[in-house]
């Protein structure tokens, strides 16, 4: 009876384990998962790698050197796929009740895991989570808008007070006004373009006559501008600089002479500045011209003539 009694309890413990995906002489990994939070992970959640059961969560515990921490205890029963050193195991929702599980997401490191070792973790936001944070903007942008209608509305109380509104009927009232000046104003000058309609003719044809000159005379005003070229050309041979070098120093020359002249140097400085001398050489020149009129009267007086 007790030998039975074993082998019934045997296989109780067998088919509970079974049942729990834990199969008691099958090869099994343990790692390790460290949470903040877990979300209502829940001891034998399944554990998953791309949506195939690959094991279970054993237990959870919170970690005795990290106080908050909860370390989760991962059993697998499927070693067949090798799992890289930098895999995560994250915690989501499996459906739309909020069941959990931990689904590693492998990596891409040559170094694999065993029994033992502990991965990455991350925590799925929960629905309460998301919708917050898809609201939040909009929550945002909510209460800016209701501050922004707020502001418009004490803004437009202020606006809109008695003087204001009397204020804003004036404006209108000029600007009717205007509007009405212009009108007129656009009247006026149809009026004068109807009226200077012919002198405008004229002004356009006179226009297009002295183009049409232009373009006729058109070699004409190119040999011009041809002769101005020369010119120039000739003007920049010519050595302009150099003549007014020489016209200066001639002008200074002559300033020379005349400061000479009328500070009394030379015979001409002298006759100009001596009047006694000037006066002399006027007697002289009196003398000079009576004795030449008397000659002219009387040359035998001057001339004597023989005769052998």
């Amino acid at each position: 009876m007790g030998l039975l009694f074993l082998i019934a309890l045997s296989i109780m413990i067998w088919g509970i384990m079974y049942l729990k995906g834990t199969e008691l002489f099958k090869p099994r990994t343990l790692i390790y998962a460290v949470y903040d939070k877990v979300n209502g992970l829940v001891p034998s959640n399944s554990v998953t790698i791309n949506g195939l059961q690959v094991g279970q969560v054993k237990s959870l515990y919170f970690s005795k050197k990290n106080p908050g921490k909860i370390i989760a205890v991962l059993y697998l029963t499927d070693t067949s796929l090798p799992i890289p050193k930098n895999s995560v195991a994250k915690i989501f929702s499996s459906d739309l009740i909020g069941s959990k599980e931990v689904a590693i997401m492998l990596g891409d490191s040559k170094e694999y895991i065993h029994d033992g070792d502990t991965l990455n973790s991350l925590t799925e936001a929960t629905l309460t989570e998301e919708v917050n944070q898809q609201l939040a903007p909009l929550k945002k942008k909510v209460e800016n808008l209701i501050l922004s209608i707020d502001t418009l509305a004490t803004v437009m109380n202020q606006v809109l007070n008695a003087n204001t509104r009397d204020n804003l009927v004036i404006a209108i009232e000029h600007i009717k006004q205007s509007l009405q000046n212009l009108a007129h104003t656009t009247n006026t000058l149809d009026t004068l373009m109807d009226n200077q309609k012919d002198n405008l003719a004229r002004i356009i044809t006179n226009i297009e006559s002295i183009t049409s000159n232009l373009s006729k005379n058109n070699g004409q005003i190119t040999n011009i501008l041809t002769n101005f070229s020369n010119i120039s050309d000739s003007l920049a041979r010519a050595n302009l600089p150099g003549t007014a070098r020489q016209l200066n120093k001639t002008l200074t020359d002559v300033n020379a002479v005349i400061a000479k002249i009328n500070s009394g140097q030379g015979s001409l400085g002298l006759l100009i500045n001596d009047p006694n001398l000037y006066k002399e050489v006027e007697k002289t020149a009196k003398d000079l011209n009576l004795l030449l009129e008397d000659i002219k009267a009387n040359p035998k007086k001057y001339l004597k003539v023989s005769v052998f």
